[in-house]
Formats: structure tokens, C-alpha cells, sequence
């Protein structure tokens, strides 16, 4: 006879985690969520009064950092792990929102797009994974991609872009680093109700895409914490190099 244990709240005990754009929306999420199943959190954000807020009502600490800042980016990782004393996880979530029509993009636009979306994750990347490979530790890396990185999207070709080569910058993650025991997997949400874009879209917006889904919502931001908690756990153990959608079904490969 099997039995199957008990469902627990603990599955990341004494797991230490970095959360980059945990001041707010699903970044915050992520956060609180990781924190209840027992892991030490460290939120990495530009958004000081925020991130100070979310991280005290977790349980958790809040350094301020400049993503699109090499050296401060670098840096304030590298402050985090001295903070947790080690990195088991790192869950890139912090990116940026615009709409352009494609003609319009500018160089600047463009770059500083990528520079958020997809340059911080390398940079980051490298600091934790470089310190996971010294400790002789597995680590897992999480990076926040997009349903626009698959399918893309109209007034928003920067964005679906820098979120495709999210996708692809997680595979080849997980194709160098497997051999010391790092995996990297990213997610695609679809349409989250979030602070993110919340400006540019109205009701008759939200009925529209609602009817994209089978199930006939969009996500809340804990529909993505939930799955960034499973990859975060030992479950998620042999699962490397996937991008993993989280879109009610609007996008099914």
C-alpha cells in the first residue's frame, strides 16, 4: 500500500532566495509565496518604499538596486548572498512594460528594453550561478519570460522580443550549468492583473482577453507564484531548459 505525505507549507525550509521586482505585482507575489513554504527571501528592487514594505510584511529583508547599473546590479546580488550567507535560488522576475508601434521603436527605446528584461538576467545569472559553483552546491535559476515571447504581439515588438531572448538565454543556462547541478527553467505568463500595464488597459480590455482563455479569467499574480514555488522546490528537481506557460491556455506549446 502507497500512502502520499502530507501537503505542507514547508517544502523550502532554510532555502535561501533572491527575488528581483519583489516590491510589487507578481514579483511580490513570488516573494510572499517562497517565504510562507519556509525560504529565507531577499528582495532585489529600484522601488525602495515598496520593496521595504513587502519584504517586512513576509518576513523577509529588501536591498534597493539599479538593474540596468552593471555594477550595481553585480553588486547588490552579490549583497544578497553575503545577506543569506548563499544562494539556492534566484528568481529573476524584475522587467519592464511598453507599447510602441514597430515603426516608431527607437535605438534608446530598444535598448532599454533588453537592457532590463533580458541584460540583468545574464548579469545576475552570473553572480549567483558563480557562487553556487564555488560552494560545490546545486542551485536553481527562474527567469520571468512572457506569452509575448512566444506569440508575440502587436505595438509591443521590443517587448516580445527581450522576452524571446529570455527563453532562449534560459535554455542555454541550463545546457552549460546542468553539469554543476543548476537547473534553469523560465515562465510565460499570459495577461496578469498587476500594476504592470494597468494604465493602458480597460474593462472592455480585460473582458476581450478573458475570452482568450478556456477557462475564461486572466491570472492573478498568484496563478505565477505558484509555479515559481514548484520550480523553486525539490519537485522541480529533473525539469531544466522548459519555459513554462502560465496563460489559462491562450498559449498551449
Amino acid at each position: 500500500m502507497t500512502t502520499t505525505p502530507p501537503v505542507t507549507n514547508a517544502r523550502l525550509q532554510g532555502k535561501r532566495i533572491i527575488v528581483t521586482g519583489g516590491a510589487r505585482g507578481i514579483g511580490a507575489s513570488i516573494a510572499a509565496r517562497v517565504a510562507a513554504d519556509g525560504a529565507d527571501v531577499v528582495i532585489l528592487d529600484l522601488l525602495e518604499e515598496q520593496g521595504v514594505a513587502t519584504a517586512e510584511r513576509i518576513g523577509g529583508r529588501f536591498l534597493r538596486v539599479d538593474l540596468s547599473d552593471e555594477a550595481d546590479a553585480r553588486g547588490q546580488v552579490g549583497a544578497a548572498i553575503n545577506t543569506l550567507g548563499g544562494v539556492d535560488v534566484l528568481i529573476n522576475n524584475a522587467g519592464i512594460l511598453r507599447f510602441s508601434p514597430l515603426l516608431d521603436i527607437s535605438v534608446a527605446d530598444w535598448d532599454a528594453m533588453f537592457t532590463i528584461n533580458t541584460r540583468s538576467m545574464l548579469l545576475t545569472t552570473q553572480v549567483a550561478a558563480k557562487w553556487m559553483i564555488g560552494a560545490g552546491r546545486p542551485g536553481k535559476i527562474i527567469n520571468m519570460a512572457s506569452m509575448g515571447g512566444k506569440s508575440g504581439g502587436a505595438g509591443q515588438a521590443h517587448y516580445a522580443a527581450s522576452k524571446a531572448a529570455v527563453i532562449a538565454l534560459t535554455r542555454v543556462t541550463a545546457l552549460e550549468l546542468g553539469c554543476e547541478s543548476i537547473t534553469a527553467n523560465c515562465i510565460c505568463p499570459g495577461y496578469v492583473l498587476t500594476e504592470m500595464g494597468a494604465a493602458t488597459r480597460t474593462a472592455e480590455d480585460i473582458a476581450e482577453w478573458s475570452s482568450y482563455s478556456p477557462l475564461g479569467r486572466l491570472a492573478e499574480p498568484d496563478d505565477v507564484a505558484g509555479v515559481a514555488a514548484f520550480l523553486a522546490s525539490a519537485d522541480a528537481d529533473y525539469l531544466t531548459g522548459q519555459a513554462f506557460n502560465v496563460t489559462g491556455g491562450m498559449i498551449m506549446h
